[in-house]
């Protein structure tokens, strides 16, 4: 999940609004600029137009009376002025984010100014390092029934981009629900396609019709969000009139959330004299945002993961072993973090090459100057963590995977935005711990249970409000020689 703050402009970083020299770009067509070439490969464009034009580019798309300009924004040091020091002149207030907000709510992604503050001051004693680490058996014990499932797999092949979706779902609705997970996951996988699609079409189109118009397209996603939302306020409404005992996980068995330790009751009891607490629409925005930024990262980076190292065996020998001789059978625990570094570093090389937050946007609300050029106050700015990824000045060979690159060394000679999936600044991800400590257990238990070779050998990919897979991401699965087993008493 990547939730981000306001915050005001430190120093005087950026704030020379000379005209400078003219932001370069591509030319595009006369009369749709780079449009055609956005809706195909919006991934590819920012890529090409970074290594034609420089790191602060221009790209306009549209015909003319509707035309965008968007200014792309790939240097480490031009994506922290724009995250971080010069946070303050650039706002969530874009087409694309007043979309997601209508579907999504108003919750830690979206809110801007006060309503944001308040909303992260509520929240955050809920995600400190302690009391995410408590969720660690909840996550194991969704890896285990996802690796025992694999037992039947069809010739041996899986889909890991399905299956890791399927897994990062059921663990952030259980560790937001409870007992009630078997009650939400089914509805969040039917709606959620839905909605981010509806959401996608009109936050990228030129021109939109009203949400109220019975057009087919309006009607798919206000009954998808009528069944998203009718779940949430049954579970919500049973909270609040404190029920907890069954829904939070009373009587379950092991791996499930401890009973009043379920996200959704400490959300409901979250509160303090200054700022209150969350009403029933308010926990609502809350629970959708989780449940959207909580489980598609996740479910993005564990399956590039597997993808990655079914393409390189060695390093999946070598991540294998890693595991085997810090875990032998029994099963990971949060502390296990800080044991697993190899793990840890395929991980990010993941999260390296495939993003879950490809691509960040802001609108300029003062002109600032960045390098050697301005961009203009009212401007639609792009960040793409996509592109600073694979910087050549920062990544030699940029498109290979390689773990070595996270090493502590290696690390410390980057600058802080050459790397970053959780976005930055005041509005960092908020569930930075909670998604590396899922990934972790999770491809730990995994590796520990089976061996990958790659049916499919490249994974297309696309843009969405997080990285989706346009294609199958297929691989062989056979057990390994550790097999993974429960704990023996």
């Amino acid at each position: 999940m990547t939730v981000e703050a306001n915050a005001n402009a430190n120093g005087d970083t950026g704030t020379d609004t000379g005209a400078g020299t003219e932001v370069p770009g591509p030319a595009g067509l006369p009369l749709l600029g780079s449009l055609l070439d956005l809706r195909s490969d919006s991934l590819g464009t920012y890529l090409r137009a970074q290594h034609q034009h420089g790191d602060l580019v221009r790209i306009t798309a549209g015909p003319p009376g509707m035309r965008a300009e968007l200014y792309c924004v790939f240097s480490p040091e031009g994506a922290q002025q724009v995250l971080a020091s010069d946070a303050a002149r650039f706002r969530k207030d874009n087409r694309f984010y007043q979309e997601v907000r209508e579907s999504f709510g108003n919750g830690l992604l979206t809110s801007q100014d006060e309503d944001y503050l308040r909303q992260r001051r509520l929240v955050q004693p809920l995600f400190t390092r302690r009391r995410v680490d408590g969720y660690a058996e909840a996550i194991a014990a969704e890896t285990r029934s996802v690796i025992e499932a694999w037992g039947d797999a069809l010739d041996g092949v899986v889909d890991v981009s399905d299956e890791m979706a399927h897994l990062a779902l059921r663990a952030v609705a259980r560790i937001l629900f409870g007992t009630d997970v078997e009650a939400t996951a089914d509805v969040v996988a039917e709606c959620f396609p839905v909605i981010t699609d509806y959401v996608l079409r009109r936050g990228y189109s030129p021109a939109t019709i009203p949400r109220h118009w019975p057009t087919p397209g309006n009607r798919r996603a206000a009954a998808a969000l009528d069944e998203l939302y009718g779940v949430c306020d049954r579970i919500i409404g049973e909270r609040r009139r404190g029920a907890t005992g069954t829904a939070a996980g009373a009587g379950a068995g092991a791996g499930s959330v401890a009973p009043g330790e379920d996200l959704l009751t400490l959300l409901a009891a979250a509160k303090s004299s200054d700022d209150g607490e969350f009403d029933t629409s308010e926990l609502r925005d809350q629970v959708l945002i989780f449940l959207l930024a909580g489980h598609e990262t996740t479910a993005t980076s564990l399956c590039f993961a597997l993808h990655l190292l079914s393409l390189h065996p060695e390093q999946q020998d070598r991540a294998r072993a890693e595991v085997s001789r810090v875990l032998g059978d029994r099963t990971p625990e949060a502390a296990d973090l800080e044991r697993l570094p190899y793990l840890t570093q395929v991980l990010k090389e993941a999260m390296r090459l495939y993003p879950a937050a490809p691509v960040i946007g802001r609108k300029a609300v003062a002109a600032t100057r960045i390098g050697e050029h301005t961009v203009p106050a009212g401007a639609d700015v792009i960040i793409a963590p996509w592109v600073t990824h694979r910087h050549p000045a920062y990544w030699p060979d940029p498109d290979r995977f390689d773990p070595e690159r996270f090493t502590p060394e290696a690390e410390a000679e980057r600058p802080r935005y050459a790397w970053f999936p959780f976005g930055g600044g005041p509005r960092a991800c908020i569930g930075q711990h909670f998604s590396m400590l899922e990934s972790v257990i999770a491809l730990a238990m995994i590796l520990r249970a089976y061996e990958f070779e790659a049916v499919d050998t490249e994974v297309p990919v696309g843009a969405g409000i997080t990285l989706r897979t346009t294609g199958p991401a297929r691989c062989r699965i056979r057990r390994a020689d550790t097999p993974d087993a429960p704990d023996t008493p």
